[in-house]
């Protein structure tokens, strides 16, 4: 799933992209209606000068006709005086008489459709907002009539914006004026706006995109503070420290809070139960060694029958257990307040992983399994050897307990360029693949087939264990420095491996020469 930092800048740029659109279309389509105001002002005004311009021939001729009629094959014209003051105007000229006729065209007019041009001036009246394909009529300032054509011998892209005037009773037989020019110079304006956009835009986006990245980075930068302060709150040790909180206020400064408040409740439950632990395992102690002491002695008495010989030593048996796991908390409590210190030494591991060895092949004997040591190569780690030793023999005397007559335990040592890995591999009953996640938890013991005796008398039962030896041994693997990791299968075995670091020659040294 993306990130939230990744999540706020895709949404930012989408709103940036939405926020860019809109504003781009408003602006293309309002400079495109101020270009229409301006072409269609503009050819208003052309249409107005040359009904001024008719005028004015009038006025000079002495009010004499401006249509000629003369000419039958051809119908009325206008007469030459006005025809040259028209001639003069830049734009297309088209004048129409009361009956509709075009009596006179400039030279430009060639280029106009004349037939879309006679349907301006027949249907302009009827306000009729689309004529065919090509041209639309539409109703614009003062009154006016205008259109927009297509130009013959233009590019197919150009339009023509083609405008009525209606000249009044005072040019009869004159009607209207129609006056037409190219859009070209708005058109082109407004594609050089789109394209100057479309070129703007990316790198608007862009900008955009980088900046809302930078921005969601520096926001959420409390909140990944946060993260790592509490990932290094990994156990009960831990839980002293606090997230530091800023004072502004902000949501960010009341979720620091809120989780500082919830780790002090949590460092206050589990202080209680560390000294409930400590201080329970301190009392149970004693009277369990009473008890051993008593049970003891009764056992060396000869009085007696074998019955109650039996009952004093399955007594003694629960005390030992009892005596084990009260050890045990004790040593996870001291463990978890930091009181246990390591002796840290250099600790040839040959040598201790044959008296381990050693160790096993006893247990192995009288389990009926075959204990394997390859060959082993020297190596030296900076420990406790005394740790190392009963983080050793854990690991071993679980495969032994847990394998069934027959069946083997390996030992090795496996040294590679930095690290060392002590390996201790059985093809006891496995684990199921369920509860690998949590082998290491304390008290935690897998299903009922691993508290089972599977080996030693017929019809015999053991109990399983505590389970808390595991847990001790990541304990110690942690001190040092290590991880400790089990690949295991139902019915194919179980594998333990402690890695270790190896250190190099001069901490070596240095751990010598303090010594």
């Amino acid at each position: 799933m993306p990130s939230i930092r990744a999540r706020l800048t895709a949404t930012y740029a989408l709103a940036v992209t939405a926020t860019l659109g809109i504003f781009a279309a408003t602006l293309w389509l309002a400079r495109g209606a101020a270009g229409d105001r301006e072409l269609q002002r503009y050819v208003n005004e052309e249409a107005e000068m040359s009904a001024r311009l008719l005028l004015q021939a009038r006025s000079r001729s002495g009010d004499l006709p401006l249509v000629e009629t003369q000419d039958s094959l051809v119908g009325p014209l206008l007469v030459d005086r006005a025809r040259l003051l028209l001639e003069a105007l830049p734009n297309i000229v088209l004048v129409t008489d009361t009956s509709g006729r075009i009596i006179y065209h400039s030279v430009e007019a060639r280029l106009l459709d004349v037939g879309e041009a006679e349907k301006v001036v027949a249907q302009a009246r009827r306000l009729t907002p689309t004529l065919s394909g090509k041209l639309s009529i539409r109703r614009y300032m003062g009154g006016e009539y205008g259109a927009y054509a297509r130009s013959r011998g233009l590019d197919s892209t150009d339009r023509v914006l083609v405008v009525r005037h209606d000249v009044g009773a005072a040019l009869r037989p004159i009607r209207s004026i129609i006056v037409a020019t190219p859009t070209r110079s708005s058109d082109r304006a407004r594609q050089e706006l789109l394209g100057a956009m479309l070129a703007v835009a990316p790198v608007l986006l862009g900008a955009s995109v980088v900046a809302a990245y930078y921005i969601a980075g520096r926001s959420l930068q409390p909140l990944g503070t946060m993260m790592d302060a509490v990932e290094a709150i990994t156990d009960g040790r831990s839980l002293h420290r606090r997230l530091g909180v800023d004072e502004a206020g902000d949501e960010l400064a009341r979720l620091g809070a809120t989780l500082n408040a919830m780790i002090s409740r949590l460092e206050t439950s589990f202080g209680g139960l560390r000294r409930f632990t400590a201080d329970a395992s301190h009392e149970l102690k004693t009277p369990l060694t009473v008890l051993r002491a008593n049970v003891e002695r009764a056992m060396a008495t000869p009085a007696g029958s074998a019955e109650q010989l039996v009952s004093l030593e399955e007594a003694l048996q629960e005390i030992t257990r009892m005596a084990d796991l009260v050890d045990s908390l004790l040593t996870l409590a001291r463990f978890d307040e930091g009181r246990f210190d390591l002796h840290l030494e250099p600790v040839p591991l040959e040598p201790l992983v044959r008296e381990v060895f050693e160790t096993a092949v006893i247990l192995g004997e009288a389990a009926g399994l075959r204990i394997a040591l390859p060959a082993l190569e020297p190596v030296t780690v900076l420990g406790d050897r005394t740790r190392l030793r009963h983080l050793f023999l854990n690991l071993v005397t679980n495969a032994i307990k847990y394998t069934p007559r027959g069946g083997e335990v390996e030992v090795s040592l496996r040294h590679f360029e930095s690290t060392v890995a002590f390996v201790v591999r059985d093809t006891g009953i496995g684990i199921a693949a369920a509860d690998l996640p949590y082998i290491f938890d304390r008290f935690w013991r897998a299903d009922r087939a691993r508290s089972r005796r599977v080996h030693g008398e017929r019809g015999a039962v053991e109990r399983g264990g505590f389970g808390l030896g595991l847990a001790i041994a990541q304990w110690i693997t942690q001190a040092h420095g290590g991880t400790i990791s089990v690949v295991s299968r139902l019915t194919r075995g179980t594998t333990f491996t402690v890695t270790l670091p190896v250190p190099t020659v001069e901490e070596l040294a240095t751990v010598e020469a303090e010594a």
